[in-house]
């Protein structure tokens, strides 16, 4: 079912994908069409203007046909029979309809049809006054050469102003495709693209192509996170249902023993963890980093210390930076890192921190196990869900798998930071797992006072 939004205009229900249709074709109809007629009456005001200060203006013509007609019949004037014929001479060589009067205003011949517009009236003047006059309309075959030449005009008119209505509509229909699709978007529909021709459209295509990229980005999104819901939703049964048991056995037999207590506290632990998690991501999703000045050497012996692991695994560089970071966010890293070690290869055999390229700091875990079993698998273990098998003789909760949040979370903070995550394969077996953040937080970031450091 397609998503509609309505408006209404003049009391009539349409939809704003017509209404925008309608309204930006007919703006651009109309500026086409004043911008042809304001053009044409440029042009006309243009030739009147060249012709009033030219030599060759209409003006200029008019006398000299005046003064050409005047001479010639002048000469001829006394005899009728020689005045006849120049007049009829330069009725048929120019076409025209003549006519000839004495001085007092006796018409003395006609040669042609009477005038129907204005005459070129050219006065035949003698040494002893005015002797007549002869005035010149244009003939029959001349008598259309107006509307000739306004007929080319008004065909070259049509078809600009028919292609102004062409050229409106092909750009309008992709801004209404936009409206539309952003539209379906807002309801809800995910799923709706623009289909335009980049390079067919210019920059109407490339918007189109970054709404595009928009709609697909929040699609994943979206998908993520119910995917996300429903796997947090599957996993929290686990723990729950164990601290469930755990309770009724513990009710069964009076007291709680420390085993049953420690089981307890150990699930407890788990769900506080996968919260963590989700909280850490959704903080990152809303770009909400709260930025401190850290030391490197005490993150790193607090995240050891949170995971109960000895500080004396810490080996720092000589010359690390201190840098700028979320406190918070950035010890879930460290925390993913020595977990993903635990959990996986054994238990991390060295937190290692120090500068690295462009004004960066590293921290890398490097732990006991095996490596990496597949090819490639050290870039997929940062893609969220992936599951690696856990090795033989690991801590408590081997038996179970994880969530597969851990180190794709650990990806998203290192990038967050300006940064990124890494794996590789140690030489002698077991691998190296890290992230690499910049010294600088992002411009977008807030700020905080330098963060006090513990003595």
């Amino acid at each position: 079912m397609r998503c509609r939004s309505w408006l209404f205009e003049n009391g009539r229900k349409v939809s704003i994908g017509r209404f925008l249709s309608a309204r930006l074709h007919r703006r651009i109809f109309m500026w086409f069409g004043a911008t042809i007629l304001i053009t044409a009456f440029a042009a006309v005001a243009t030739v009147g203007a060249i012709d009033r200060v030219g030599n060759s203006g209409w003006r200029h013509e008019h006398a000299r046909a005046q003064s050409f007609v005047g001479y010639q019949f002048h000469r001829v004037w006394a005899d009728p029979v020689a005045r006849d014929a120049l007049a009829r001479v330069i009725a048929e060589d120019f076409d025209t309809d003549l006519e000839l009067f004495d001085a007092t205003g006796r018409p003395l011949g006609r040669y042609g049809q009477p005038c129907r517009t204005q005459p070129l009236v050219a006065p035949v003047r003698g040494e002893r006054g005015q002797l007549g006059t002869v005035l010149l309309c244009p003939g029959r075959g001349r008598s259309g050469a107006s509307l000739r030449l306004a007929l080319p005009l008004l065909a070259v008119g049509v078809v600009l102003w028919a292609a102004s209505g062409l050229i409106s509509r092909r750009l309008a229909r992709p801004l209404v495709d936009l409206a539309h699709v952003a539209h379906e978007i807002g309801a809800g529909k995910l799923s709706s693209r623009v289909r335009l021709d980049r390079h067919g459209h210019g920059e109407v295509g490339v918007v189109a192509e970054a709404v595009n990229d928009m709609a697909a980005r929040i699609e994943r999104q979206v998908a993520d996170q119910r995917e996300l819901l429903a796997a947090v939703s599957h996993e929290l049964r686990t723990p729950l249902a164990r601290i469930r048991l755990l309770t009724e056995m513990a009710r069964g037999s009076g007291a709680p023993s420390a085993p049953v207590l420690d089981d307890l506290d150990r699930e407890v632990m788990e769900i506080d963890a996968l919260v963590g998690d989700l909280l850490a991501s959704s903080r990152i999703d809303f770009a909400a980093l709260t930025l401190t000045r850290l030391d490197p050497a005490e993150t790193a012996i607090r995240a050891l210390e949170r995971a109960g692991l000895d500080p004396t695994l810490l080996e720092v560089a000589e010359g690390t930076p201190a840098f700028e970071a979320d406190a918070t966010l950035l010890a879930r890293a460290l925390a993913n890192l020595l977990e993903n070690a635990r959990a996986h290869a054994g238990g991390a055999e060295r937190l290692r921190v120090r500068p690295g390229g462009l004004s960066r700091v590293v921290f890398e875990v490097e732990d006991r196990g095996p490596g990496f079993a597949e090819e490639g698998e050290e870039t997929r273990i940062f893609e969220p869900f992936f599951r690696r098998e856990r090795v033989q003789g690991s801590e408590s909760g081997a038996e179970r798998g994880s969530l597969g949040l851990g180190l794709a979370l650990c990806k998203r903070i290192a990038e967050a930071h300006g940064g990124r995550a890494f794996a590789e394969r140690r030489e002698g077996g077991g691998a190296r797992v890290g992230i690499e953040l910049a010294l600088r937080p992002p411009a977008n970031a807030a700020r905080l006072p330098d963060r006090p450091r513990r003595a």
